[in-house]
Order: structure tokens, then C-alpha cells, then sequence
């Protein structure tokens, strides 16, 4: 059932994911194409929608973007964008539950023996929708750093935070979320097929796990597939291929050379392209010292926007 909600909050991400964009928002906006902004029906494009902070930024402050359409690999991630679209009450009550039993529980075992409960039924995936969301977005929020992470079989396997009375059921929030997204179209899937979608003018915000910058920052496992080397050339052909059908795309990713002189992997394989260093804040790291400000790459397939020259660096 579609839901028509009137909510005066500001739709933003309703989980914590890494790598997530809200802090690189104003730079991301300003590298935007003109020809974008000049525009009046784009079709925006998220192969790799992850947090959706991206998302949420654009769909409010451009009115131009007259169809939109998110992708994930995840079918988890997929699926709880789809109950927040079309079922917000029904996880609102789902999550007001859950919030309820775990804020009774004061004993910190018996709150990680809550978790841990929750946790092994989300993985057996015999769930309703609106359980596999309420669950997923419970995860989110007690789990240790807000991460979320699989192992080879597909199952979560975070283990649980220390948080003080962590809001699980944040309403207003949902239901400026769901707002949104009633005109967004759900993909769950390889970003490859994304193509499909192409209509008139159409801008791609391009996002994928990131390559890591060694080999004590390996993650990128989001789903037990991984985001290899082999990945990333298969993700830059399809980049190419979105240049030669007209699209407009920006791209983001780790900056391997910033941490080592010598990777020039990134360099190499989008050297036909912009390639731009910005400034970024690192947040999830196990290790609170490896956690600071980056450069990360920012690639374009066009030459006209209106940079925002303060935050880029050049190596």
C-alpha cells in the first residue's frame, strides 16, 4: 500500500553505513555537470544507493530529477528501502517493539543476548519484509560502530555495540524518508543492469565499495561477494559505457596513490577521465588511530561543473 505522508523532518539516511557521503555532500553538489542543472526532466541514476545519503540530498533540493532510480546488491539494504517506501507504519510499530524490549533490558549481557537473538533470526531469512527491515535497522543500531558486514556464507556477523539508550525507532525520520521515495524506483541487483534504465538526460552518482587502500583496511564486504581488482575494471567499463551513450556520471573511490606513491591503479584505468582528489573523513575504522581525514577520488566523464576548489587536493 502507498503511503501519503506529510512530514516536516529532513529525509536523510536511516542507516549508518560506511563510506556513507553526507559529509561530502556540498562537494559531490558543486562538481555536479552544468548541463545538469540546466536541465529540466533528468533521470538520476544510483547503481550503488548504500546509505542513500546522496539520494536524499538530490531528490530534495532538485526538482528537476523527474525520475530516480537506486540500486543495491544487497537484497537486505533493497528490501528495507522497499518497506520504508510502501509499509512505514507497519515498521514504525515493528521497531517501537523492539525499542521497547531492549531499552527494558538495563543489564548489559542481557541487551547483547537480545542482539544476538535478533541477529541469528535475521539470518535464517524466513521473515516477513516488515521483520527483515525492523531487524536490519535494530542491527544498525546496537551493533558495534553501526557497521555492516557479511561473512562468506551471507549471514551478519557484527558483533554487538556499547550504546546508552540508542534510538532504534526513529518515526519522524521513516515517514519524511518514505515521503521521498514514493517516486524512486528499487532495484536489487549487479549495478550493470542499471543501463536499462537510461532515459533523456540521465546523470549516474556512481559509489562502489571501495578498493582498500592496504591490506589491514580490507573492507569492503557489504555482501559475501566480493569488490575485487576485477571488479572495479568491470565497473570501469561500464563507466566507459555510460560515456559513449551520452550519460553524464561521477564516480567515486578510495585514493590508493594518497596512501601509497606507487598505486597508480586508479590513475591508469580512468586516465581518459577527470580525475579529481577531495578531502574525506574516514569514521569506521576498529582502530580509533586510523580514523582522520583521506583524499578520496572523485571522477567525472565531463568537463563543466563549478568545482569546489577548497576541498581538493592534488598529488
Amino acid at each position: 500500500m502507498t503511503a501519503h505522508i506529510t512530514n516536516k523532518t529532513k529525509a536523510k539516511p536511516f542507516l549508518k553505513w560506511a563510506g556513507g557521503k553526507t559529509q561530502l555532500l556540498s562537494t559531490l553538489d558543486s562538481f555536479l555537470p552544468e548541463r545538469f542543472r540546466g536541465e529540466d526532466e533528468v533521470t538520476y541514476i544510483e547503481p550503488f544507493v548504500g546509505g542513500g545519503a546522496m539520494l536524499f540530498y538530490m531528490l530534495q533540493k532538485y526538482s528537476n530529477i523527474k525520475r530516480a532510480i537506486i540500486n543495491d546488491i544487497n537484497p537486505h539494504l533493497i528490501k528495507a528501502y522497499s518497506v520504508i517506501r510502501d509499509e512505514p507504519y507497519l515498521l514504525i510499530d515493528a521497531l517501537n517493539e523492539l525499542q521497547s524490549e531492549f531499552r527494558g533490558l538495563e543489564d548489559y549481557e542481557k541487551q547483547k543476548e537480545l542482539y544476538l537473538d535478533i541477529r541469528t533470526r535475521f539470518n535464517q531469512q524466513c521473515l516477513t519484509d516488515v521483520e527483515e527491515a525492523s531487524y536490519l535497522i535494530f542491527l544498525n543500531r546496537t551493533c558495534f560502530n553501526g557497521l555492516y558486514r557479511e561473512n562468506s556464507k551471507g549471514g551478519f556477523n557484527v558483533p554487538f555495540g556499547r550504546y546508552i539508550n540508542p534510538t532504534i525507532c526513529d518515526e519522524d525520520l521513516i515517514l519524511s524518508d518514505s515521503e521521498l521515495l514514493q517516486n524512486v524506483e528499487i532495484l536489487n541487483g549487479d549495478f550493470s543492469h542499471t543501463s536499462e534504465h537510461i532515459q533523456g538526460y540521465t546523470f549516474f552518482y556512481i559509489d562502489p565499495p571501495y578498493r582498500p587502500l592496504d591490506a589491514t583496511s580490507n573492507f569492503n564486504s557489504y555482501v559475501k561477494e566480493t569488490f575485487d581488482d576485477n571488479e572495479q575494471i568491470r565497473l570501469k567499463a561500464f563507466y566507459s559505457g555510460l560515456t559513449s551513450r551520452g550519460c553524464h556520471a561521477m564516480l567515486s573511490n578510495s585514493d590508493c596513490k594518497g596512501r601509497n606513491a606507487e598505486d597508480k591503479f586508479f590513475d591508469r584505468l580512468y586516465a581518459d577521465f577527470y580525475i579529481e582528489r577531495v578531502y574525506a573523513k574516514r569514521c569506521i575504522n576498529a582502530n580509533a588511530a586510523k580514523r582522520g581525514v583521506l583524499t578520496e577520488l572523485l571522477i567525472r566523464n565531463y568537463e563543466n561543473y563549478q568545482g569546489n576548489y577548497a576541498n581538493i587536493f592534488s598529488i
